[in-house]
């Protein structure tokens, strides 16, 4: 029969980790409303560039291809929209840098795997720029199985992504663009649905094969452009792409924090059932004990008497 001792520890270290686990869930509690707001606050302004850039796309009869100097690759539109071969997928994967999350992590890995695959059969290579600790930690590891190239790493990026650190990520992808190592920018991330769910998703960047179908001719009607098509154009296209791959992240860490919630919920359910059962089996086994020395002090009253 098992050891009092032994079950007790046990109980008392489940409970410990309750407190744990309980913690978590309420700190990610907290955090996952603040970014869901947030999440919700920046998709509306992300949807009206979107609409913005494309009509003015719409509005412009010929990008300038001419010989121009640019501070930043980042500005460098007529190469960035220029149309070309795509041999080289440049994937931007987005995790997080803490676990204890659920399967969120693994949802991006895989469905990375699955899209390089996808793409290899294609006769098209990947080539990775990973936010997060997580990603990198399993990627690294089947980059040489599964045929890819890690570019970037972004380990150091906080809970709390900022503007400037999506502007940070666009402004080395573009590099690598313009440069030729790419031909194509596309991010893998989570879309926040709820407190319960999220999806993981691969968004499109560049190259733009066509203007988007999601808006109606009259928001496509022609612009006056002022002061000038380069002038704007090399203003809107970074604020393009970085407004997407911050979106990207802000969905990201919701999706992290429903998912972390959601764990450590079930995690401190699993560990209420635990306890029980445990607390159950050190009653019966106590009672057993006592039972037993009962019988034992009654049987030696007995012998004693005869």
């Amino acid at each position: 029969m098992a050891n009092l001792k032994k079950i007790r520890t046990r109980i008392n270290s489940i409970v410990s980790t309750q407190k744990i686990t309980r913690a978590m869930k309420m700190v990610a509690s907290a955090k996952v409303k603040k970014f869901e707001n947030k999440v919700k606050a920046s998709r509306p302004f992300t949807f009206e560039l979107e609409k913005v850039f494309y009509r003015l796309l719409k509005s412009v009869n010929e990008i300038e291809s001419k010989q121009m100097n640019f501070k930043e690759p980042l500005n460098n539109y007529p190469i960035l929209l220029k149309e070309r071969p795509i041999k080289n997928i440049g994937l931007l994967v987005i995790t997080s840098n803490k676990g204890l999350s659920g399967a969120f992590n693994a949802n991006v890995v895989r469905h990375t795997i699955k899209t390089i695959e996808e793409y290899k059969e294609k006769g098209i290579s990947c080539k990775l720029f990973i936010v997060g600790q997580k990603g990198y930690n399993s990627l690294k590891r089947l980059a040489e199985e599964k045929d890819f190239k890690i570019i970037n790493t972004y380990l150091t990026f906080n809970e709390n992504p900022t503007s400037s650190q999506a502007r940070l990520v666009a402004g080395d992808m573009a590099r690598v663009f313009i440069n030729g190592d790419i031909d194509s920018m596309e991010i893998i991330t989570t879309r926040f649905r709820n407190m319960m769910s999220y999806s993981v998703e691969k968004w499109d960047i560049l190259p733009l094969d066509e203007i988007k179908s999601d808006f109606t001719e009259e928001e496509f009607s022609d612009m006056e452009i002022e002061p000038s098509q380069s002038a704007l154009l090399s203003e809107l296209v970074p604020l393009f792409i970085s407004s997407i791959i911050f979106q990207a992240m802000l969905e990201s860490i919701a999706s992290e924090l429903a998912s972390r919630m959601t764990a450590m919920s079930a995690a401190c359910n699993n560990a209420d059932e635990m306890i029980q059962k445990l607390t159950v089996e050190y009653n019966k086994v106590r009672q057993a004990m006592i039972t037993q020395e009962i019988t034992e002090i009654v049987g030696g009253s007995n012998s004693i008497k005869k």
